[in-house]
């Protein structure tokens, strides 16, 4: 058996041992008691974590997700190659808003991909359609034609015959017909994101009671916190279960916004990457379905200015916020335990970590605001 020791974990206080089998695999996590010391190799206090995990990730490598056909399949698998060597373990492909042939289409795609799942391969999880069913005037860089309303009818007609493959919707709660597209969900196991939405407080709270259990990229395309109008995000840290998307990338939330949230609900925050189809690829002027997305420094925008995502490694917002808060756990978390929490897999770290591989959790180093990753060996 291998030792190591004096290691951190995320979500769990003190310093613990790791113990490996001749196998690579965690076989025993115990805590250190405090003051104590234990043979074995020397952490030295760094930080071990299983890999991340992306909700919301919308392309990469030039693929569209919403646009895929099965000719990009070996796109696509080198694509899940990437977010492997990126450290990210397991992705739920995000559909942006389109049009009902290319949706369906794009998730018999991923249906098969997911087939072909092999080791050193991103997993792919159910997707996450982020609309149809959104707020016109939050759409975003949504394309309006392909917006509808909320009904079971429109539901059926986009994911009938593969509601085992969906694993989070995104939608504005507050449109009429939301609350019996909200039930159907649920009851098929769906989660359900409130995002790209006008929902005030009240309505807000409406829908977490009802089930809803996320917000989609907090404060972008809904509501911020206002002392008159607390909005969504208000209403989500009063109930202290509601998970919130993040992108931390510096530009779609303002840094001292994304230290306050992590502050107001640490246990709350999820981070995702929100990454668009250039990820992977230079920055210059990449197509997105007809129109040109401009990427500059990991930021995608359109023609007219409108934020559309990012290009940076789901990781690369762990080491962001890190440096922003301080709080290295808490950043490692929002990547790696909390999205698998979102997804109903409640385990504590230390019952997440026994019988993995080795190889397939990270290592964390550095002080915060330095923070750096590395495939534990």
């Amino acid at each position: 058996m291998r030792w190591l020791s004096s290691v951190r974990l995320p979500a769990a206080d003190g310093l613990w041992r790791i113990g490996v089998d001749g196998t690579k695999r965690i076989t025993a996590v115990h805590p250190l008691p405090p003051g104590s010391s234990s043979a074995g190799e020397d952490w030295h206090g760094d930080w071990l974590s299983p890999m991340g995990v992306d909700l919301q990730i919308n392309g990469g490598l030039g693929l569209a997700f919403p646009e895929l056909s099965s000719s990009d399949l070996p796109n696509l698998l080198a694509l899940l190659e990437l977010l492997w060597r990126d450290g990210v373990e397991a992705i739920a492909p995000t559909l942006v808003t389109c049009g009902v042939a290319e949706l369906r289409q794009a998730l018999a795609v991923l249906r098969e991909a997911k087939a072909l799942h092999q080791p050193g391969r991103c997993q792919l999880l159910g997707a996450h359609l982020e609309g149809p069913f959104l707020a016109e005037a939050r759409r975003g860089a949504h394309p309006r034609q392909h917006l509808a309303a909320p009904s079971l009818e429109a539901l059926n007609s986009r994911i009938g015959g593969f509601e085992q493959e969906i694993s989070l919707v995104t939608l504005a709660p507050e449109l009429d017909g939301a609350d019996a597209v909200i039930e159907a969900l649920l009851q098929l196991g769906i989660q359900v994101s409130l995002g790209h939405s006008e929902a005030n407080e009240a309505q807000a709270s409406a829908a977490f009671e009802s089930g809803v259990g996320m917000i989609t990229h907090a404060f972008n395309a809904m509501a911020g916190l206002h002392h008159r109008a607390p909005g969504p995000i208000a209403a989500a840290a009063l109930r202290g279960d509601v998970a919130l998307g993040l992108i931390a990338d510096g530009v779609h939330v303002a840094p001292s916004m994304a230290v306050l949230l992590q502050r107001l609900m640490p246990n709350q925050v999820v981070l995702v990457s929100d990454a668009l189809a250039p990820y992977g690829l230079a920055d210059g002027v990449h197509r997105w379905d007809e129109r040109a997305l401009i990427v500059e420094g990991g930021s995608c925008r359109l023609e007219d200015g409108t934020l559309a995502g990012v290009t940076l490694p789901l990781l690369e917002a762990v080491r962001r916020l890190a440096s922003w808060s301080g709080k290295a756990g808490q950043a490692v978390a929002a990547a790696t335990l909390l999205p698998r929490r979102v997804l109903g897999d409640q385990r504590r770290i230390q019952e997440l970590l026994l019988g993995r591989p080795l190889a397939y959790c990270l290592r964390w180093s550095g002080p915060a605001q330095d923070l750096r990753w590395q495939r534990a060996a």
